[in-house]
């Protein structure tokens, strides 16, 4: 396998254009500072998510890109992968009732049925991209080797060409966002496909992250020779609530993907985008590194008032794309230079803190 099969479809297709605004002035635009309400029900009340904490590791409400099936007492909680008003695939938290654990993979994909039997707890703004009447046939997880293996009926293969890659990567980041899958086979009616069967994506191999997310590459960047790194934009619902979408942008070949992704964190969307950057391109990346599982990150901002709280967004995006990109257990994230931290939730990132679990838990 080469080392970019993962992109050959798409970018041989020429396919994408993704999109972007920059927000407004300081760390963040004010106008996605919005808290973001507890994940919707299936039915009872449920309970809201703790913040990252520094010793703990706990998450912080609203965040997230990762999916364990976490309970809250007779409700599970389920990131699955969603189309959003503006094309991107979007990780959406939902509540569910499961009675095993094991189910969860299953039941996630349930999720993303479009007219499914769990429609009604999808948020207004959010589309599933499997084809309805699509039924999960079998559902097996081979523990030793950490692959997931799906089987699909056959209303799965009546989607339109344009639409095959958004349904391998919402297959793929819904389920490796399980902890016990990194990897993901896909069959259709008992037989493994080696192909997708409308526009033939490759599936010669377990599908893993690396296939990407929601691909984008801007002007004079040579695929053929380039890294691909995986950041965390923000976005809104129509009713203005904020929410976080990933993006893998192809740039020039780099060995330090690490602060290459932070510098186009920096840098935000791309020209054209409906997305909004999370930071003002003035910050500077002074330090980072890595030891022992923790990456460390100095970010320098000159005109950084530090009587004012840094905004949450801007400090979940960093987690976010810093544990995607590294595969650290932890971040440590320093201003000018000091640890001493409070975001604008009131969260405290003095110590390291973990990727969160969950990620947009939006009013259904």
């Amino acid at each position: 396998m080469t080392q970019y099969r993962w992109i050959r479809r798409t970018a041989l297709a020429g396919a994408l254009m993704l999109p972007v605004f920059m927000a407004g002035c300081g760390w963040l635009s004010q106008e996605t500072s919005k808290e973001i309400d507890p994940p919707p029900a299936e039915s009872g009340n449920t309970q809201q998510d703790g913040q990252i904490d520094g010793n703990a590791g706990e998450q912080a409400q609203g965040a997230d890109d990762g999916q364990s099936a976490a309970t809250q007492g007779d409700q599970t909680q389920l990131t699955v992968y969603l189309r959003d008003g503006n094309g991107y695939l979007t990780p959406v938290t939902l509540n569910t009732a499961l009675e095993q654990e094991a189910q969860a993979g299953q039941r996630a994909l349930e999720m993303m049925v479009e007219g499914g039997r769990y429609a009604n707890l999808l948020p207004e703004d959010f589309t599933p991209v499997l084809p309805q009447g699509t039924e999960v046939l079998g559902y097996n997880l081979v523990k030793d080797q950490q692959l997931a293996i799906v089987d699909f009926s056959k209303p799965f293969t009546e989607y339109n060409a344009e639409d095959e890659r958004k349904i391998v990567e919402a297959v793929t980041w819904t389920l490796t966002s399980l902890p016990d899958v990194k990897q993901v086979e896909i069959r259709y009616e008992g037989e493994k496909l080696n192909e997708m069967p409308v526009d033939g994506f490759p599936l010669d191999e377990p599908l893993t992250r690396a296939v990407g997310i929601n691909l984008e590459w801007d002007d004079g960047v040579d695929y053929t020779r380039s890294t691909p790194v995986t950041l965390y934009f923000s976005s809104q619902t129509a009713d203005a609530e904020q929410y976080f979408v990933p993006v893998t942008r192809l740039i020039n070949r780099t060995d330090d993907t690490a602060k290459a992704a932070l510098e186009q964190l920096i840098a935000g969307p791309l020209d054209g985008s409906d997305l909004i950057g999370v930071m003002t391109p003035d910050v500077q990346v002074n330090r980072l590194e890595s030891k022992d599982g923790t990456v460390t990150v100095d970010l320098l901002e000159l005109g950084y008032d530090e009587s004012q709280k840094p905004p949450a967004e801007m400090l979940e995006a960093v987690v976010l794309s810093l544990a995607e990109n590294t595969g650290a257990d932890k971040v440590q994230i320093m201003l000018n230079g000091k640890t001493g931290i409070t975001d604008t939730k009131g969260m405290s990132y003095s110590e390291p803190v973990s990727k969160p679990e969950h990620v947009n838990a939006l009013e259904s």
